[in-house]
């Protein structure tokens, strides 16, 4: 099956090369491809079996050699899903909490998307897990897996590379399309977003969306800020999540891929305007019932 519009596989650096899937929407997520003289060690696996097909024929194209690592950056299945086809024997690395989520969430984005073609997906949880830092090898790049902390969820991991100045960010930062912060932090992730910029990158790749420098960690931010000052003015003027977005206009963010996040991202500044922890889960189909509402009824797009 094609999928369109077609996923391209370019090369950042020697053996290291980044896989983007357009539009990023949701759960059109792009990986990393790290390729070693015996072994491949790829970050995140797409969400489909057809997806990951596609990723395996790019691999392919570049290498003979089998996938060994898979790192998968957070819990989401839109960046795991496809290892039982792209990396079924491949040991896979994550962030401790990454595993217990993983394993708590099962395959449930096929419940909100039943239409999408999953194929045969099955979970591939992590053998291998860290808590702050872990440091890997593809023969001689060093390859460090780095936990921010809460951002986009409670176990992220992000994959730096220092040797070539390339950082890929899973879904801490998004590259054109509407952050997510429903199942992790704002205050978190701005702080995530600063360490992320300390590292002082020259080549970034976010979890959805085309390939950038480090003025994706800027755009970001300037979202998170506003949706922190939004709710602040919502929650003091009584007004739920929902009636506050349905009466915002988006302004320098309409151009954003998939706006209804903006509701969920109002739910989890309302919880830390509470005083929950960070990333302390919520009631997640409410929050998607609002989502549809905001966006007229329909079920958020899914190009998977």
């Amino acid at each position: 099956m094609p999928i369109t519009p077609p996923p391209t596989l370019t090369a950042l650096a020697p053996g290291v090369f980044a896989y983007v899937q357009p539009d990023g929407g949701w759960c059109v997520s792009n990986a990393g491809v790290l390729v070693g003289r015996d072994g491949v060690t790829l970050v995140d696996a797409t969400a489909t079996v057809p997806r990951a097909l596609h990723l395996r024929e790019h691999i392919e194209s570049v290498t003979p050699a089998p996938v060994r690592t898979l790192i998968v950056t957070h819990r989401h299945g839109d960046h795991h899903y496809g290892a039982c086809a792209v990396a079924p024997d491949a040991v896979v690395v994550a962030h401790e909490r990454t595993r217990e989520l993983l394993l708590a969430d099962g395959l449930n984005l096929p419940g909100i998307w039943p239409d999408v073609t999953w194929g045969d997906v099955a979970l591939r949880p992590p053998s291998a897990t860290f808590t702050d830092r872990l440091t890997l090898w593809v023969d001689e790049l060093r390859v460090e897996l780095i936990h921010p902390g809460p951002a986009h969820t409670a176990g992220d991991a992000v994959v730096w590379l220092p040797e070539h100045r390339i950082l890929f960010t899973g879904d801490i930062a998004f590259a054109g399309v509407t952050p997510l912060y429903l199942m992790g932090s704002l205050s978190g992730s701005l702080r995530a977003l600063s360490a992320l910029r300390a590292l002082e990158p020259e080549i970034v790749v976010s979890g959805h969306g085309p390939v950038t420098g480090p003025e994706v960690f800027d755009a970001n931010e300037a979202y998170l800020r506003w949706v922190q000052e939004l709710a602040a003015a919502g929650r003091a003027a009584g007004r739920t999540p929902l009636e506050l977005a349905q009466g915002t206009d988006l302004g320098p963010f309409k151009s954003l891929l998939d706006s209804e996040r903006l509701v969920a991202n109002l739910h989890r500044a309302y919880a830390e305007l509470d005083g929950l922890p960070e990333a302390a889960e919520l009631a997640v189909l409410p929050i998607l019932g609002d989502m549809v509402a905001f966006n007229g009824g329909r079920i958020p797009t899914c190009l998977a």
